[in-house]
């Protein structure tokens, strides 16, 4: 069971990248965007053999979150059940019949970290509502989660030990995270590699290879053992992310 997660900077704008060029040739059971940055009725983008799901931030042209899918949910959640934390679309769950599939757009501390406090209630809500799900049966967790948890992860750990992304507490909150019953599925496969899924669109970074890896896949410690392939797609082009892949043995 292939798993593909992208955040895409604006769904309408990767269409006009060959957004589906790249869907169509994935070939994924479940394809989960974030920063759709749309509405409903705003755009008409269908796959043969998919159905969608979406959650839109209450603010036009921001955040949100998609998941295409060929296989039929028992349920679909949108956000965590929070009012303050579901304004923004940023997480949305499919309950199939032996795992949740939570794709989530965790919020940025921005520059100065000036919404870091909120960051920080943010990702124990999250936290809560994974490990709930997570006690009735397995649980997959997908998408940018705005942090590079280790110095591996990201070029330039030193210059960046204060910023957004990199901070001590939104790396402290990611172990918390993996410890409550999570594996980080590619870091486990590839300890020692350093390879990103995030550049910034400033100083030619992507051609540079400066970047960060703040896309995911966790799972529960239940499904770990199901874990067949992981990947980070950093040749597709299209946005300022690029896809990561999980794949699941049956």
């Amino acid at each position: 069971m292939k798993f593909i997660s992208w955040n895409v900077n604006g769904l309408r704008a990767a269409v006009q990248k060959g957004f589906s060029d790249v869907f169509s040739s994935l070939d994924a059971d479940f394809f989960c965007l974030q920063e759709t940055k749309l509405q409903a009725g705003q755009i008409e983008l269908d796959f043969p053999g998919y159905s969608s799901y979406w959650n839109y931030a209450g603010k036009k042209g921001y955040s949100g979150t998609a998941i295409y899918t060929r296989h039929t949910p028992l349920s679909v959640t949108c956000g965590i059940g929070i009012e303050e934390h579901d304004q923004e679309g940023r997480v949305l769950t499919l309950e199939m019949p032996d795992f949740y599939l939570v794709n989530v757009y965790t919020p940025n501390s921005q520059d100065g970290l000036r919404r870091l406090d909120y960051r920080m209630q943010w990702e124990d809500a999250f936290r809560n509502h994974v490990c709930r799900l997570a006690s009735g049966k397995g649980v997959v967790i997908c998408g940018d989660m705005n942090v590079a948890h280790e110095e591996i992860d990201l070029k330039n750990p030193a210059t960046n030990h204060f910023n957004a992304g990199f901070s001590d507490e939104e790396r402290e909150k990611m172990t918390v995270l993996l410890a409550s019953g999570f594996r980080d599925s590619w870091r486990e496969a590839h300890p020692g590699e350093a390879k990103y899924s995030w550049w910034s669109y400033r100083m030619a970074a992507r051609a540079r290879n400066v970047g960060w890896r703040i896309d995911y896949f966790l799972v529960s410690d239940s499904l770990a053992s199901r874990i067949s392939h992981t990947d980070i797609l950093d040749g597709i082009m299209g946005s300022d992310h690029c896809p990561v892949e999980l794949v699941l043995a049956d």
